[in-house]
């Protein structure tokens, strides 16, 4: 009878090696962060962001400005007429790098950009920084990660976590 119930038994003993072994591993796992350790790393991530901005801007030698959202602006050039708002069809000329200096996208390569303002697509940073100009401006906009393309970058040439700055002409606005 025994015999007749070895293969049960040798299974028993298998189910109960591998249930031990996975407790051990689970123990060995660390803990998954709570919303407080979460709040103090993307306060940590925010405040590197920050500091890398402020080199870039010191060594660059410009007078920008920060929004409350912590979008760095500088408007190079006024403009005239009224601010972009709502419902404006908006056309810009525009570069878009990395603050080492990389390019990653440009109007010289892709053509003018053109977009429906509160409508079209764009970066949070970016569409903050439009509302602020005239048609016929220019500025430079750096966009933190949080305003940009965040954790996952766009996933062609914009890596993960990047800052990306931003210079913009408007040549039309209706």
């Amino acid at each position: 009878m025994i015999m007749n119930n070895r293969p049960f038994i040798v299974f028993i003993l298998v189910l109960l090696l591998i249930s031990c072994t996975n407790n051990q591993e689970r123990s060995k796992l660390p803990a998954k962060p709570g919303k407080r350790e979460m709040a103090d790393l993307n306060r940590y991530l925010v405040s590197k962001d920050r500091e890398r901005i402020e080199n870039y801007i010191e060594r660059k030698n410009l007078n920008m400005k920060e929004s409350s959202s912590g979008l760095w602006y500088y408007i190079i050039k006024g403009g005239s007429g009224d601010l972009l708002s709502d419902n404006d069809k908006v056309v810009f000329e525009y570069e878009c790098s990395l603050l080492d200096g990389t390019e990653c996208y440009s109007s010289e390569e892709l053509g003018p950009k053109e977009i429906i303002m509160g409508r079209s697509e764009i970066e949070a940073g970016l569409n903050e920084g439009l509302r602020m100009l005239k048609p016929g401006a220019e500025a430079i906009f750096i966009l933190p990660p949080f305003l940009a393309y965040g954790l996952l970058g766009d996933r062609k040439k914009i890596p993960s976590r990047a800052v990306v700055v931003y210079n913009v002409t408007i040549l039309y606005a209706r």
